[in-house]
């Protein structure tokens, strides 16, 4: 009786049926279907909203790649030319290009474009070693979307802003629109002598038809230093590199697009001081101010959407020009000249800094230092007395 109790529920199992399956009642079959769909829902959704917060995280990561890394060069053939040098230096190779003299200037400009896109973003080295081959590409992917996205948003902000610049610093009888494109390029006045060839004289009317009616006598292509690149506006052409890169309309661009587009007002003297960017900026500010000057040529030009090449202006080569400017100096007197430039836009954009200045003699003579030892000789004094 006592263990008739204690198995209250206890009960033959039914007979299965031809099968061999064990028959169990509809109710129960589609609650346990519904659970197990439902659980797969839910691990769908978890794997869909992870997927989801992977390609916000690489797209917004992809932002800097334009700005900060390459403007133009495909981030798979970064990576390639990384793994072409890797390999040839395990296996002692003799280069293959060794003997040419352009293809390793490319060569070593896709090497420094990876070694700065590693720096901008410290974690997509290891990710392409662990990633799979979708999962990389699909990576790559988004990554290049935000650098697309970003690209598209600075130009458009400086086709803006640019028109603005022109009309308030030079008073053109035609005033610039921030949203037509069409009348600006050379048939411009302003925007023609700001994009005209640094070698010819805008004034001069021959130089202007010529270009204007692009004849042979005046091709205006990316082998030519731009008016606009200079200070004042100006060249010396005994000696083309005074005043390179320091014009008014480069800072403001530098910092309409790093800073804020209102910081953009205050070009004339030098930064603020605010060094919110100072860890990353020695690293980088070489490439963000090339990206900057081929931005405002665009911005001044009547090309309506972003292109490589814009008559026989080549985007990508003045690209690459500027950016061997600055890091294929040919000795040591013109890399300390490029030093001293790359100082001046520290000035412009950041403020002067004299923290290395701070030494501790110097600091001992401060209200913080001395009001400590104030109030340590007050203690003490207090303590001899008692």
């Amino acid at each position: 009786m006592a263990d008739h109790q204690d198995e209250p529920y206890s009960h033959s199992l039914p007979l299965p049926d031809s099968s061999g399956a064990v028959p169990t009642s509809t109710e129960a079959r589609a609650k346990r279907r519904i659970a197990a769909l439902e659980d797969e829902l839910q691990s769908m959704r978890q794997e869909r909203r992870g997927k989801q917060r992977k390609t916000t995280f690489y797209i917004s990561q992809g932002r800097a790649i334009r700005r900060m890394g390459v403007l133009y060069t495909n981030l798979e053939d970064l990576i390639a030319e990384n793994d072409r040098r890797y390999e040839e230096g395990e296996e002692g190779a003799t280069p293959e290009y060794a003997f040419t003299f352009s293809v390793p200037r490319q060569l070593d400009r896709l090497q420094r474009g990876y070694i700065i896109l590693t720096q901008v973003l410290p974690w997509l080295h290891e990710k392409l070693t662990r990633l799979d081959v979708d999962d990389s590409q699909d990576m790559l992917k988004q990554l290049k979307r935000g650098a697309d996205a970003a690209r598209g948003d600075d130009t458009s902000t400086l086709k803006d802003l640019v028109a603005t610049w022109i009309n308030q610093d030079f008073h053109p009888p035609t005033l610039l629109k921030s949203d037509d494109k069409h009348t600006r390029g050379f048939v411009h006045d302003i925007c023609g002598k700001l994009l005209c060839p640094s070698e010819w004289d805008w004034s001069n009317n021959c130089v202007k038809t010529g270009i204007r009616d692009r004849t042979s006598d005046y091709i205006v292509s990316e082998n030519s230093w731009p008016l606009f690149l200079y200070e004042n506006y100006a060249v010396n052409l005994d000696n083309l590199e005074q005043g390179l890169f320091k014009s008014k309309i480069l800072v403001q661009a530098f910092k309409a697009v790093f800073t804020s587009p209102s910081s953009a007002r205050e070009a004339d003297g030098d930064g603020d001081g605010a060094d919110i960017l100072e860890n990353n900026r020695r690293a980088r500010r070489q490439l963000n101010q090339v990206k900057v000057k081929t931005c405002v040529r665009f911005a001044l030009s009547n090309i309506s959407s972003w292109r490589t090449v814009d008559g026989d202006f080549d985007y990508e080569v003045f690209w690459s020009n500027v950016v061997d400017f600055f890091e294929d100096a040919p000795g040591p007197v013109t890399r300390q000249r490029v030093s001293q430039l790359l100082e001046w836009w520290t000035r412009k954009i950041f403020g002067k800094n004299h923290r290395e200045d701070l030494t501790p003699e110097v600091v001992s003579r401060m209200s913080v230092t001395a009001l400590a030892e104030q109030r340590k000789a007050l203690e003490d004094a207090a303590f001899d007395s008692d």
